[in-house]
């Protein structure tokens, strides 16, 4: 039995080698990307996500993490805040006895890691670089047509393929998309006080404000603004922008030295009708694009894909077709409890605190000071963002 994907970042070589490693040499699995990462690194401008520790668990339980965790940057601390108020809120990972709540990492390092464990893998096929031309689905198999004039036929196909997921479309899948109004500015940072772990959610005037922790000293910054700014902040000289976000963050990590090449896209929340249809799912971004705030929508991505690699290797071991009607309704069903909690929170996290209604104000200044004083209030939030959510537990 052999599994196409289309996608070879993070979420479709991810969701490869756990297929590998769950159903041990029964599935196959065909991977499609454009392009393979190259050795030469993007230095100071290095895009970077956040591991959830219920990510990085997963990983670890699959035989990734090795080969990940070497080049990670742990967090240890997250200060939560509302700037122009008082309340503020801590999650340490000592109070939940672990060793880092996650872990940032650099994508260009993980491509080259996970790259090679793919290759290492007997069961994996890896088609880099190829796009697809065509996609037919028939009754019980699916063919895909590559670029290079090759024809990959299985028995299930997964849009592994990121945001305005072009397979998804050719497969008809509706999908609902609501616009933030918002632009997110993505940028590395120089910061004089060094981040020793920390991380920072900061909501303000403009928009949501996060920092994560980077490899040698730096922090990842993604900075939202309303979406008709986005002119005028991407013409800021790196002077002018690097005093807004002194005066936007604050002095926690020090003075603003430097800031790498800015990037910015506008933001929507964008959800897929139904993550299965016909020998098809749909795993990650591909399925649901997230607000980037409280750093939800990657790590929700890989609960798809753990769920769905754990659906089908129970089903191709008890003999069962991987593409059925059946089979990809589990994998669905599934998903479908924390889908709608973690965008619900997402959403709801962005009209909170990107509105100065001043009862709102109040209610979330409150809200953040009630979360630092009684921690199962704390608690609740921070299951969410370390990823401790109900799964199934993966096969042995």
């Amino acid at each position: 039995m052999n599994v196409i994907i289309v996608g070879g970042g993070m979420t479709g070589a991810t969701l490869a080698l756990t297929i590998a490693s769950l159903s041990r040499g029964q599935l196959q699995v065909s991977l499609i990307e454009a392009a393979e990462p190259t050795r030469e690194h993007p230095g100071f401008d290095a895009r970077a996500i956040a591991l959830a520790y219920g990510t990085c668990q997963r990983l670890q339980q699959v035989g990734i993490w090795p080969a990940l965790q070497h080049c990670v940057t742990p967090i240890t601390h997250v200060h939560v805040s509302d700037r122009g108020n008082s309340g503020f809120t801590n999650i340490r990972a000592s109070d939940y006895d672990i060793s880092a709540l996650g872990n940032v990492i650099e994508l260009h390092d993980a491509g080259i890691h996970l790259f090679e464990l793919l290759k290492q893998s007997p069961n994996i096929k890896l088609y880099c670089p190829a796009k697809v031309n065509s996609i037919e689905r028939l009754e019980n198999s699916v063919v895909v047509s590559l670029n290079n004039g090759e024809k990959l036929t299985g028995e299930l196909l997964v849009a592994a393929d990121g945001s305005h997921s072009a397979i998804a479309q050719a497969c008809n899948i509706p999908f609902k998309r609501r616009s933030y109004e918002q632009t997110a500015i993505i940028a590395n940072v120089l910061t004089s006080e060094h981040p020793q772990g920390m991380a920072f959610e900061r909501f303000t005037q403009y928009g949501p404000l996060a920092l994560l922790p980077m490899s040698e000293g730096r922090s990842s910054l993604v900075w939202c603004h309303p979406l008709e700014k986005q002119s005028d902040v991407n013409n800021w000289s790196q002077h002018e922008f690097l005093q807004q976000l002194q005066k936007a963050f604050g002095w926690r990590l020090g003075k603003m030295l430097e800031t790498g090449q800015r990037h910015s896209y506008p933001l929507a929340l964008s959800t897929a009708s139904r993550q299965i249809s016909h020998r098809l799912a749909l795993v990650g971004n591909a399925s649901q694009t997230l607000h980037p705030i409280a750093g939800q929508g990657f790590n929700l991505g890989m609960r798809d894909v753990m769920a769905l690699a754990q659906v089908i290797s129970i089903a191709a071991t008890s003999g069962q077709d991987i593409g059925s009607y059946q089979v990809l309704a589990q994998y669905q069903q599934q998903r479908q409890a924390d889908r709608e909690t973690t965008i619900g929170l997402t959403d709801g996290l962005v009209r909170l605190f990107a509105n100065d209604y001043l009862p709102l104000k109040i209610g979330r200044n409150l809200g953040l000071k009630t979360m630092e004083r009684l921690s199962p209030m704390r608690d609740l939030f921070a299951r969410q963002t370390l990823g401790w959510v109900a799964q199934s537990p993966l096969a042995d």
